[in-house]
């Protein structure tokens, strides 16, 4: 069945001083924006009355006619459309109880970009050219958009060490599902290994903060002693900046070629819930499992999964995969988290990361199978349960 992905293709581009002022000015009128009809709506939110993007549209207009604000009407009017657009999206988030309240966008901490649709720019052999600006972006082209596809959307951004990025939305026909087969496995995630397999292989954790956490220390250090408001503090801030672009863009690499992997080979994905926002909190574990970026790796999971045809299975976070024993079946009792290998009743010894990832993939093939989850099993010996998932129940 043919498929429908609509995929961005994100690279940098290197902006003439002229693009760069006329890009600066516009992050910063999209900011304003943004936080002004932010504000007109809490007000009204106050007041009990509802305000609508046709309204906050209705407004833009009024305030481009201000003395005050006209600046607005100097940059493309469509990145000013759309910050609007991602209010509306903010507030339906908020309403759904998917999100919480928005927040104003400042300028030191939000992220500088604009969004441009078709009418705002033209794409022609090759060459990006924005609305407001003489020239085409000097894009580095490190890989080719998918042949025939023409952007929709694009997405100019700046990153806070000073790099310029260009993200273009097409369709990408060559996304296809891949042919089906029956390999399933369950993954546990870990610190001391990235990912456990459940058919035993371990990946090593990277840890790809701590490996420049000494010259990160330095560069923030050095930063530090820098007067506020300076171009020195300026030039180190941004020399610290580049220091975290470089960790991430390698912990994203990894990521992207281990989901990949994963999902190229396996039909059926089994992962636990973990709630991360809460296991953070834990300022002893805070930074391992920051590195780790397990919310990250699920989320390049699942889409791929949905681009490829592959299913992700989501055990509920309760279920006790590393106290079950995966041969018989017997629950043990409270287990520390420095205990990486024990012995069950019936004379097996288990790893406990290749133990979990056992228990993980068959509390998610239940599921898949009969489609319901029951409570996680009790002390007594009998045989594995399945589990709640987040998936729906299949009704009868």
């Amino acid at each position: 069945m043919a498929t429908r992905v609509k995929r961005a293709f994100k690279y940098r581009f290197c902006p003439t001083d002229a693009q760069a002022a006329e890009l600066s000015r516009t992050f910063g009128c999209v900011r304003k924006v943004y936080n002004l009809a932010l504000a007109a709506r809490t007000e009204a939110w106050a007041r009990q009355e509802r305000v609508t993007y046709n309204q906050t549209s209705a407004m833009l207009t009024a305030w481009k006619k201000t003395e005050e604000l006209a600046f607005l009407s100097e940059v493309s009017s469509v990145p000013l459309q759309q910050t609007l657009r991602h209010l509306q999206g903010a507030f339906a988030n908020f309403f759904a109880k998917r999100a919480k309240y928005p927040r104003f966008k400042s300028k030191r901490k939000s992220r500088a970009s604009a969004e441009y649709t078709g009418s705002a720019f033209t794409f022609r052999d090759g060459r990006l050219k924005l609305a407001k600006m003489a020239g085409p972006l000097d894009i580095v082209w490190s890989r080719p958009l998918p042949e025939g596809s023409v952007p929709t959307t694009v997405t100019v951004s700046r990153d806070a060490a000073g790099r310029w990025f260009v993200s273009m939305l097409c369709d990408d026909p060559t996304v296809q599902p891949l042919a089906a087969t029956d390999a399933a496995v369950g993954i546990d995630l870990g610190l001391d290994h990235l990912l456990t397999l459940s058919t035993g292989e371990k990946i090593t954790n990277p840890r790809h903060e701590r490996r420049d956490r000494a010259r990160l220390a330095r560069a923030q250090r050095n930063c530090a002693r820098k007067e506020k408001g300076s171009a020195n503090r300026e030039k180190a801030r941004r020399k610290a900046a580049r220091i975290h672009a470089r960790i991430t863009d390698r912990r994203r690499d990894g990521l992207h070629k281990l989901t990949t992997r994963l999902v190229r080979e396996n039909q059926t994905l089994v992962i636990e819930d973990l709630t991360v926002r809460n296991m953070v909190k834990n300022h002893r574990l805070a930074r391992a499992i920051s590195d780790a970026s397990w919310a990250e790796f699920r989320s390049l999971l699942e889409y791929k999964a949905a681009w490829y045809g592959r299913d992700v299975v989501v055990v509920d976070r309760f279920f006790p995969s590393s106290k079950l024993c995966s041969h018989c079946g017997t629950l043990q009792g409270k287990m520390a988290l420095n205990v990486r290998t024990w012995t069950c009743d019936c004379g097996t010894v288990h790893d406990r990361d290749v133990n979990a990832a056992k228990n993980l993939l068959a509390a998610g093939l239940a599921v898949t199978v009969c489609g319901a989850g029951v409570r996680p099993q009790r002390r007594t010996p009998g045989g594995q349960s399945a589990t709640k998932q987040k998936t729906p129940r299949r009704e009868p």
